[in-house]
């Protein structure tokens, strides 16, 4: 062994600190996207809309959304301040992810539809006819369950 090799050896060797790092894996260059789907604020947003869009399909299940006075019945009174609630979730969950600086395309979606229930919430509450009603509540129902899929995807990495 020549001399330089040994004291390259003997050098690393002293220094716990390269030792150890030494004896690491490579960093990976890029790490894996982590889903937010277990962190409370995010699981909370799952289990709302989830909530929520089976309060949908009851109304369209039974024609309760088809009687008069619906839109300005206790259920529906309740159910829009709930929804209220979640667009503001869903606008936390989106300035959240901004300030983290990562998942773009979550980050963006919850801002949409944040943006959208409220809108689809109204045209609800002014639809024509019951027609009209049940292509409203089935528009919301599908926000609501895109609120929960987008959610629960598995994330993607940034592109």
């Amino acid at each position: 062994m020549s001399c330089a090799l040994a004291l390259a050896s003997a050098l690393l060797l002293a220094d716990p600190v390269a030792a150890t790092a030494a004896a690491q894996p490579a960093a990976a260059t890029a790490a894996a996207p982590v889903s937010v789907a277990g962190e409370p604020l995010f699981a909370d947003i799952i289990a709302r809309s989830a909530r929520l869009k089976a309060v949908v399909d009851g109304w369209s299940a039974s024609g309760a959304a088809d009687a008069s006075g619906f839109v300005t019945g206790a259920d529906f009174t309740a159910f829009k301040a709930q929804t209220v609630e979640l667009a503001a979730l869903d606008m936390q969950g989106h300035v959240i992810l901004r300030e983290r600086g990562t998942d773009g395309d979550l980050k963006c979606i919850l801002r949409g539809i944040s943006e959208d229930m409220p809108k689809k919430v109204a045209a609800v509450e002014s639809a024509a006819d019951a027609h009209a009603r049940h292509t409203a509540l089935e528009e919301l129902a599908y926000l609501l369950n895109d609120n929960v899929e987008v959610i629960t995807a598995p994330p993607q990495p940034e592109v």
